[in-house]
């Protein structure tokens, strides 16, 4: 180590104090000089040594989440597709690494999210009525908080006579209860969230963004002029599953059962979500965020990247497990082992729906995962992506993590609330479990057969070292 480097110098003495570099009989002078540091502010000498202290950081895998290494592989049908060949040519990209559930999101899963919203909304109402502390109405400087923070360490008291006498309200009122069971309006379990349009920030020309609030009529490209809020979207979610969907997918079809238990019984509690929309998938992703970021927070520890639904070209590859240019998670051009039995919760035989043994959902970790560790990338429920369905995307998306994105307002056409599915499903032929199969599904519908699972970028150009340590 060349010592006479000035950063180096100062690195040495300030943090390291290897002062074996100059021998014993220098002990004296580097003591001395540490303290001519400490005694004159930042001791950087005038030169540049970035800014201090940074607290050393080392991203953790989130839990239930495998990490997936950057790289690149040809993403699209593994075989010639003649009817299809203009919604998905095949293609090379490149994917930055990213960590990716290893199963769907289970019903007990979003249950959590569930809960803590209808939580949230009675620490509120408690809140106003002055029942204990369910609520900060002021910081720890003493300034008023608009809205009051909830406080979560106060535990509410559901069978006590005061508080459920101020949550009534909350409640299915008497003429909608059945049997006189009472039970939590699930119409009153709205979650309010926010977002930044980054798409549309990016593309405001700068003169037009950055006007000068002094002068009328004329534009300052000074970026600290710009308004973020026009950039800010906030969303209210309704965000209880459509437990209805297992009857209005099937016309002439008895599926009252799976309607009646098949969300709140803790029988299903490992079975995959489904009923819900890809608006709702997006709110569960920025609740999660806002749970391990709060966390983290608390704990004076610094954000990650926030969760997400994988983009189209994400999935693919995760689905592929390493194994280009192959039709299935697992390899190879047959969806049965050598025993003759199906790889995956699909429908075999057009109509034979036990044939894999599964008949409606099957837990999230059923049948052998893939090598990237991953469950049911093929078949048991489809999959919302990010990523906005255009049958062209292919011929004009980039080949450096490829993503097409549209936030379709309510008033808009059909064509363009169209977001991607992946993996097919339990009720799907064969087809549509290949690695390579895209089709599309609209963002406000709930289905029995669409799911979701979370991803979540890598902070950095990826994890060095063994890959068999990664997750």
């Amino acid at each position: 180590m060349k010592t006479e480097n000035p950063r180096t110098w100062y690195t040495v003495y300030s943090t390291n104090m290897k002062i074996n570099l100059f021998g014993m009989r220098n002990l004296f002078i580097a003591f001395s000089a540490l303290t001519l540091f400490a005694s004159c502010g930042s001791g950087d000498r005038g030169e540049l040594i970035g800014a201090f202290p940074r607290e050393e950081f080392v991203q953790v895998n989130p839990y239930g989440m495998n990490y997936i290494h950057f790289g690149s592989y040809v993403m699209g049908p593994s075989d010639q597709d003649v009817p299809y060949a203009h919604t998905a040519r095949s293609k090379t990209v490149s994917v930055q690494a990213f960590y990716i559930d290893d199963t769907e999101i289970t019903n007990n899963e979003y249950r959590q999210f569930v809960w803590w919203v209808r939580d949230s909304i009675a620490h509120r109402v408690l809140g106003e009525a002055d029942i204990g502390e369910h609520v900060f109405e002021e910081d720890q400087y003493g300034e008023e908080l608009d809205p009051p923070r909830i406080n979560w360490r106060e535990r509410i008291e559901w069978n006590e006579e005061e508080e459920r006498e101020e949550l009534a309200d909350m409640f299915y009122s008497e003429s909608e209860r059945f049997y006189g069971r009472k039970e939590i309006d699930t119409r009153k379990l709205k979650f309010e969230y926010y977002w930044i349009d980054l798409q549309a920030a990016s593309r405001k020309p700068g003169r037009d963004v950055f006007s000068n609030p002094n002068k009328k009529g004329q534009d300052s490209p000074i970026l600290g002029h710009v308004d973020r809020s026009q950039f800010i979207i906030k969303e209210t979610i309704q965000i209880y599953p459509d437990t209805l969907c297992w009857m209005h997918d099937f016309t002439y079809s008895y599926n009252e059962p799976m309607t009646e238990s098949y969300f709140w019984h803790p029988a299903y509690d490992d079975y995959p979500l489904v009923g819900i929309t890809w608006t709702q998938a997006k709110a569960f992703t920025v609740w999660r965020t806002r749970l391990l970021n709060g966390w983290l927070q608390s704990r004076g520890q610094t954000f990650v990247q926030k969760f997400r639904l994988p983009t189209e070209a994400e999935w693919e590859y995760a689905a592929r497990g390493g194994l280009d240019l192959n039709p299935y998670p697992w390899g190879g051009p047959y969806v049965r082992n050598v025993l003759g039995c199906p790889l995956a919760n699909y429908k075999p035989l057009r109509g034979d729906y036990v044939e894999d043994n599964g008949f409606h959902t099957v837990p999230v970790t059923s049948y052998e995962p893939n090598d990237y560790g991953l469950y049911c990338m093929a078949g048991n429920v489809a999959e919302w992506t990010s990523t906005a369905y255009d049958e062209s995307v292919y011929d004009f998306a980039h080949d450096l993590n490829p993503e097409y994105t549209y936030d379709a307002l309510a008033d808009d056409p059909p064509a363009l609330k169209r977001k991607v599915i992946r993996g097919g499903s339990w009720k799907d032929i064969g087809y549509y479990i290949q690695n390579g199969t895209r089709t599309y599904e609209y963002q406000d519908t709930s289905k029995s057969y669409i799911g979701f699972r979370c991803v979540m970028s890598y902070l950095g150009r990826g994890k060095a070292g063994d890959p068999e340590d990664w997750n």
